[in-house]
């Protein structure tokens, strides 16, 4: 597995990690059905086996939340890490404050005290007394000042700095314009970026990436492979969850994926490593459910890509209005 440097920070990580978000789910469409902080689709033993590969394979980046599976991600991790210390001894666990699944919905709170419960729990449902990055979780449409004030979840995370118990701080928003206003503040030394960089989605060029090189903010690149369509190509029947794919765009993941075929090349470590071709993206969090999808991922990051290949990948590189509201 190849790895690289996280922005400003003292960590290196493989170019492969793994996203939490659907560990343990044993299908694409239910893992579509079931988001948004539900638990019932995890399956724990499945979760457990799936960590377990990601981190023998190579991808010893695992980036969670509480709001995944309503704490049943953290908590598969949890188990995992405990029943192999051997492995846990290789992993870097990231999660997140600020966002947690209720029984009405979710729950947003950037308050100091918030913070605080939330890391304490996270910190007994994965096992860890420290980490080395905890992320700003989903706060969009959120006064900044709410978020960022000394007794707010900043101020927050800069205690547990003082303290020992967290090494770097970062923001997470599944909006490229809420990261890029964060990232942009200079206040943060990693993001998790969703929705904005991949073959088909460029939105982080408008914004992110440069203010991500203006301070040296090492970028988490979050749904890299679009719900597994840059993994697999068009695939009928598949629910991809929050997208909405033109039939002109799933065309064109064809032509890719006929490119990729020519050059013995799969589709996903085409997708993977394009996104960490930026020298500002370090890695990439792709959201592996089973052992299989933790080791195709993992085994994307170490394919060797000739250049010509990305010579020819290059003029099929487009942007597509690919979002929907769900």
């Amino acid at each position: 597995m190849q790895r690289s440097a996280l922005g400003r920070t003292k960590l290196e990580v493989p170019i492969v990690g793994l996203g939490a978000g659907f560990v343990g789910i044993p299908t694409a469409n239910r893992a579509a059905q079931e988001y948004d902080g539900k638990p019932g689709g995890m399956q724990d033993a499945l979760g457990v086996a799936t960590v377990h590969q990601a981190i023998e394979a190579g991808s010893t980046l695992i980036d969670t939340a509480p709001l995944y599976g309503a704490t049943r991600s953290e908590t598969i991790i949890g188990k995992a890490l405990a029943e192999r210390p051997d492995l846990a001894a290789k992993a870097t666990v990231t999660t997140k404050v600020g966002q947690l699944a209720g029984g009405q919905g979710t729950i947003h709170d950037y308050s100091y005290d918030a913070v605080m419960a939330h890391v304490e729990a996270s910190q007994e449902r994965l096992g860890q007394e420290t980490f080395d990055v905890l992320y700003i979780h989903d706060h969009m449409d959120i006064p900044m000042e709410d978020v960022m004030g000394q007794d707010r979840a900043l101020g927050a995370l800069r205690k547990l700095q003082d303290q020992g118990t967290l090494k770097y701080v970062g923001t997470a928003a599944n909006d490229p314009e809420t990261n890029a206003a964060y990232i942009e503040t200079g206040e943060f030394d990693a993001a998790v970026v969703p929705e904005a960089w991949s073959l088909l989605n460029q939105l982080a060029a408008e914004h992110i990436l440069t203010a991500a090189e203006n301070h040296n903010v090492g970028l988490v690149v979050a749904t890299p492979v679009e719900r597994g369509l840059l993994a697999t190509g068009p695939t009928p029947g598949t629910d991809y969850l929050a997208r909405n794919f033109s039939q002109r765009c799933l065309d064109h993941v064809s032509k890719i994926q006929n490119l990729c075929e020519d050059h013995g090349i799969p589709m996903v470590a085409a997708a993977l490593q394009w996104c960490t071709r930026h020298p500002q993206v370090a890695t990439t969090v792709p959201g592996a459910r089973t052992p299989e999808e933790a080791r195709a991922n993992a085994e994307a990051g170490a394919t060797h890509i000739p250049e010509s290949f990305w010579t020819d990948l290059e003029p099929m590189i487009q942007h597509f209005e690919i979002g929907v509201d769900r």
